[in-house]
C-alpha cells in the first residue's frame, strides 16, 4: 500500500513536539527500534514506512500496515542522515498511574539530552527495572533522537511525567518508596556501600552541566568514587553504574 498524503503529514509532523502531542503518536526509526514494537508491542503500531532495503534489513514478517516508498521519499521523512530506511508510527503510551512497583525508582530532574534520556532508558530496560519517572524540563521521551538512543525501550518502561521533583517524591512517598538519593558528583555516600540505595527507594540522576536542580526534602546523596580526580561522568555514564550496582547486589545476594 502507498503512503498517503495524510500518512506523510503526520509523519513530517511527528518530528515535532506540539505535532506528537496533537496526535498522540510518534515514529520510531531504525531497524532494532522497529523490532522492539513490532515483537512486543504491536497494537501500539499505527503503520510502517520502508524502503525495499529496509524492509528487508527487518527480519521476521512484514509489518501488517505497510507501506513501500521509494530511497528518495524516504529521505524527506527520516530524521537521520544515513537511515536504515524504515520507520514505525506509534501510538505513545499513557503515563503510568497505577501503584509503582519494583526494588527502586529512577527518577531524572530536568535531563535535557535526548542521547542521555534514551541511553538510561535502554540501560534500566536491561537491568529488569520497570519505574521510569521524570519532571518538567526533561527531553521529550518520545522525540526522535531520544526512541533512537533508547531503541524503543521507553515502551517497556512505567514512564511518569510530574511538574516538580517534589511532586514526584510525593507520589513515590505515596506508594512505599521512601526513601530518597540523588547522585551528587562531588559528595554523598559511596554507591557501592550506601546500604538502603535500592530498598523501596528513589535515585535522582540529573541533568547536565548543573545537576539535580529540583527540591527533594530528606534526600541522601551519593557519590561514584573516582580515584582518577576527574570532575565528573556524564548523566548516562552515572546512570549504568548505579544502576548495575543494583544487579551486582541481587546477583550476589543470590549467590551467583
Amino acid at each position: 500500500m502507498e503512503l498517503t498524503r495524510r500518512e506523510k503529514s503526520l509523519v513530517k509532523a511527528l518530528a515535532t513536539r506540539n505535532g506528537r502531542r496533537r496526535s498522540g503518536c510518534c515514529r520510531c526509526e531504525g531497524v532494532r527500534a522497529v523490532r522492539e514494537l513490532l515483537d512486543n508491542y504491536p497494537e501500539l503500531v499505527k503503520f510502517t514506512v520502508a524502503t525495499e532495503r529496509g524492509l528487508e534489513a527487518l527480519p521476521g514478517t512484514a509489518p501488517a500496515e505497510l507501506r513501500i516508498v521509494s530511497v528518495r521519499e524516504f529521505d524527506e521523512l527520516a530524521d537521520t542522515v544515513n537511515s536504515q530506511g524504515i520507520l514505525t508510527v506509534a501510538a505513545i503510551p499513557p503515563d503510568a498511574d497505577d501503584r509503582a512497583e519494583g526494588d527502586f525508582i529512577l527518577a531524572l530532574d530536568q535531563l535535557g539530552d535526548p542521547g542521555n534520556f534514551g541511553t538510561i532508558a535502554r540501560t534500566f530496560r536491561a537491568a529488569g527495572g520497570r519505574e521510569m519517572w521524570y519532571t518538567k524540563g526533561s527531553i521529550d521521551p518520545w522525540g526522535d533522537k531520544a526512541i533512537r538512543a533508547g531503541m524503543g525501550a521507553q515502551f517497556g518502561l512505567k514512564m511518569r511525567r510530574f511538574e516538580t521533583l517534589e511532586d514526584l517524591a510525593k507520589r513515590a512517598a505515596a506508594d512505599g518508596f521512601t526513601r530518597f538519593f540523588i547522585a551528587d558528583p562531588h559528595q554523598g555516600e559511596s554507591c557501592f556501600k550506601c546500604e538502603g540505595l535500592f530498598s523501596r527507594s528513589v535515585i535522582v540522576i540529573g541533568g547536565e552541566p548543573n545537576g539535580v536542580l529540583g527540591v527533594c526534602p530528606d534526600a541522601g546523596r551519593v557519590i561514584i568514587p573516582m580515584p582518577g580526580d576527574y570532575e565528573s561522568l556524564n548523566a548516562a555514564q552515572a546512570a549504568t553504574i548505579i544502576i548495575f550496582e543494583s544487579v551486582r547486589r541481587k546477583l550476589e545476594a543470590a549467590g551467583k
